[in-house]
């Protein structure tokens, strides 16, 4: 029996493409479409689905607010909640959906293959939910083999970023990049002047990059050009002034401190 899915877009053309995508892909069974928050939990209590595929940005409740409900929610025996996959426009709040254990965050327009990627990851996830060896097993499987694969490079040696923005492939400066946040697997970017999100992980990302580059915490990855201010918090723990439009806030643990300092010469 082909998994169930539920479709949660405000937009009728958003709606009729993706089922269309999922067709394309084939393995999944739509079963149901809801226009906003309000009927989507509607439909997730009369039903049992194992996919949701939820826009963010809609009237009334958004589609983080859906997630977040049914993270709370108690499902009966036997019934595993389903896995969610957030498809938007919006690459900004990739870093709230993880925190929300979303299986993949799609930015829209994506593509078939994209598209089977994210049904695979939900639906191995929901696999190890419900085995605790499966997931014992899939916490201890190291990095992707592209990612030990990374050449090591030095800091004088061009490094770029590819990221997809509006069906394009755009190269992101890594001296563009003023800090990484980890996300699941992903990694969202804050540039000077904009964020986006990338399909590499912090762990690659600090390959990729290295040179001025430092991992002042395990969530965290610094561009240490950026740095403008060292300033010690109420706990004793030290957090880092970045010199951008926002003046970034990034704390620093407690074990990467002394080699932070040592770094930056302080």
């Amino acid at each position: 029996m082909h998994p169930r899915a539920l479709i949660v877009d405000d937009e009728a053309p958003a709606r009729e493409e993706l089922r269309f995508l999922l067709e394309e892909v084939g393995g999944v069974q739509v079963v149901g479409e809801a226009t906003n928050g309000e009927e989507a939990l509607l439909l997730l209590n009369s039903l049992a689905y194992d996919l949701v595929f939820l826009d963010i940005r809609m009237p009334g409740l958004t589609g983080l607010e859906v997630a977040q409900r049914l993270r709370g929610a108690s499902a009966p025996e036997g019934v595993r909640p389903p896995q969610v996959i957030f498809t938007t426009a919006y690459p900004d709040h990739a870093v709230e959906a993880f925190d929300l254990a979303a299986a993949d965050y799609l930015v829209k327009p994506f593509s078939a293959d994209r598209l089977q990627r994210a049904v695979q990851r939900a639906l191995a996830g929901a696999e190890a939910a419900s085995s605790p060896a499966a997931a014992a097993s899939a916490a201890a499987v190291p990095e992707p083999a592209r990612a030990e694969a990374a050449p090591r490079r030095n800091a004088q040696q061009l490094v770029r970023i590819p990221v997809q923005k509006d069906g394009r492939t755009v190269l992101v400066d890594g001296d563009a990049i003023v800090y990484a946040v980890a996300a699941r697997g992903y990694a969202s970017l804050k540039l000077t002047d904009d964020r986006v999100l990338v399909s590499f992980s912090l762990n690659e990302l600090e390959r990729r990059l290295q040179g001025h580059f430092f991992r002042v915490h395990r969530s965290y990855l610094v561009n240490l050009r950026y740095v403008r201010e060292l300033v010690p918090d109420f706990r004793g723990a030290l957090v880092l002034v970045l010199n951008d439009r926002q003046r970034s806030r990034v704390e620093v643990s407690r074990r990467h401190a002394p080699e932070l300092r040592r770094r930056l010469g302080v």
